[in-house]
């Protein structure tokens, strides 16, 4: 078994109350890239935490081998120190520093207590070359888009001399062409002979490069495949995570769309710091009673920053244009105000900007409509465990019980628990960004499900997302934002993805270089 160069064997990690790994056990040969997939709250971070010593030995039963050996991983530096490197989902990368700083931080080139940068410079313009990024090791990380700093996260992970990189979600936030950029460098890492763990909710990407599938379900391995030898289809892993066939990725919705409930016209846009740059340029876009409207867009395209204009101008300075509800000018120049005209915007990161972690289930329910449950200046605290048990039953939040910190439960549960948020608000237009976002096809199928009930109750709803099949599935309209701009809108049973990209590639033909 010379080639196995990790084994973990009957891995049980508990927490209180609940058995979050029982008996798994996971190999990864050597020079493969191998695909960790299952629901939210399957197991699969728990089981990197324990194998990277973020959940240290002790805390856990079990044996882990490395080459061969056995390891007993007290924190995250002795895994670094034998070549596992973890990057998580949410990059450890400091903005404000350049990318040479990011790259060496803790493991600092010096010589005779003092750091060298020349040999800094030098080795992260070598390593930038090995991850196919161009860019000065001068450059700060905030200057750079996601896909860049992703493979910045990926060149420190080789300055560490990686044996076994761990990415967790790698392409959850990127765009289709730097998610293409990152497999293909997943790719040539195992002609080097580099073994990857690759966790990710995107079947198509795992069945490109995936040389063995291991799927968990409720903390426990049900099987691994051998992509050579099996038949492995998305169906077939599909039903491994959620132990029942899924038949249709979208629910079916018969649509009852009314007269118009939201539009702005002429919206413009300019970014809060560069004053002279548009992000968002002569927008018009309306939303009808019970209709769902898709933007689409790659990422940059402004579709975000729209969004958080919109919503009481969260975002951007300089905003002009107007907004109308039902045909009545609405003033949107604050948060509070938007909430009060009745819009809600889900953010496309719950975890920084849509939930308070620290905090449990009820508290983050009914956090954007207090008044709707205190009496005078008090919180009516029957009142508020009423609403939060309605919601969690209502959006059938997965919790040990509403007094759960917000932070232990899966991302589709603090997904169901930002909607909760906003629905307690009673909102009429809500705009979710990137909902369904680092969440699995069951949670997914569970998030539009919910989204059609809304459309169902006549509300107006605008959904942001990267995933096309998704806007299709989903939408009963669509927009295509390129550059800050609207360069397209066709109904959904008329659009396809090669529309939709049409649209794009001919709006950047045309803009000014």
């Amino acid at each position: 078994m010379t080639d196995i160069i990790l084994e973990m064997r009957n891995i049980t990690k508990t927490f209180p109350g609940v058995k979050a790994l029982d008996d798994v056990s996971f190999r990864v040969k050597q020079g493969e890239i191998h695909a960790l997939v299952g629901e939210n709250g399957a197991g699969k971070s728990t089981l990197m935490k324990v194998l990277s010593g973020v959940y240290p030995h002790g805390t856990y039963t079990g044996d882990i081998y490395f080459q061969g050996k056995e390891c007993h991983f007290k924190d995250i530096n002795q895994s670094e120190a034998v070549g596992i490197v973890i990057i998580h989902q949410e990059l450890a990368l400091i903005p404000n520093l350049s990318i040479a700083e990011n790259l060496f931080l803790g493991n600092e080139r010096q010589k005779n207590g003092v750091i060298s940068w020349v040999d800094t410079f030098a080795q992260t313009q070598g390593l930038l070359q090995k991850v196919g990024l161009r860019e000065s090791p001068k450059t700060l990380v905030t200057d750079i888009g996601v896909g860049k700093q992703q493979l910045v996260e990926i060149a420190k992970a080789l300055a560490k001399e990686v044996q076994l990189l761990i990415l967790d979600e790698p392409t959850a936030s990127l765009n289709e062409n730097d998610s293409e950029a990152l497999l293909n460098l997943l790719l040539q890492f195992k002609e080097h002979g580099i073994s990857s763990i690759l966790i990710s909710h995107k079947l198509s990407e795992v069945s490109k490069v995936a040389d063995s599938i291991t799927i968990l379900r409720d903390g426990a391995t049900i099987e691994t495949l051998d992509c050579q030898t099996d038949i492995v289809t998305e169906d077939r892993i599909i039903r491994g995570m959620v132990g029942r066939d899924l038949v249709h990725r979208f629910p079916p919705r018969e649509s009852n769309i009314g007269e118009t409930i939201f539009e702005i016209r002429d919206w413009n846009v300019y970014h809060p710091q560069h004053e002279d740059r548009k992000v968002s340029s002569n927008i018009n876009l309306h939303v009808k009673r019970g209709e769902v409207v898709g933007i689409a867009g790659l990422m940059g395209s402004g579709r975000t920053e729209l969004a958080m204009s919109i919503f009481g101008q969260a975002y951007g300075r300089h905003i002009t244009g107007k907004a109308y509800k039902y045909g009545k000018e609405l003033d949107l120049s604050s948060i509070e105000k938007a909430i009060a005209n009745g819009i809600a915007y889900a953010t496309e990161d719950r975890k920084t900007y849509g939930l308070i972690l620290i905090e449990d289930v009820k508290e983050n329910i009914t956090l954007a409509n207090l008044d709707a449950i205190t009496d005078g200046i008090v919180i009516n605290e029957p009142k508020e465990l009423t609403v939060t048990r309605e919601y969690r039953d209502k959006l059938n939040i997965r919790c040990s019980s509403i007094l759960q910190k917000t932070v232990n439960l899966s991302g589709g549960n603090q997904q169901k628990v930002v909607l909760s948020k906003w629905l307690f608000s009673k909102p009429d237009i809500l705009i979710l960004d990137e909902p369904t976002r680092g969440i699995d096809v069951g949670a997914k199928y569970e998030i539009y499900t919910i989204i059609n009930q809304l459309a169902d109750e006549g509300k107006g709803i605008i959904l942001i997302s990267s995933e096309l099949p998704e806007i299709l599935g989903v939408c009963d309209r669509i927009y295509v934002m390129s550059d800050g701009k609207i360069v397209g809108e066709m109904p959904a049973q008329e659009a396809s993805q090669e529309k939709i990209m049409k649209a794009i590639m001919r709006q950047e033909e045309v803009a000014p270089s």
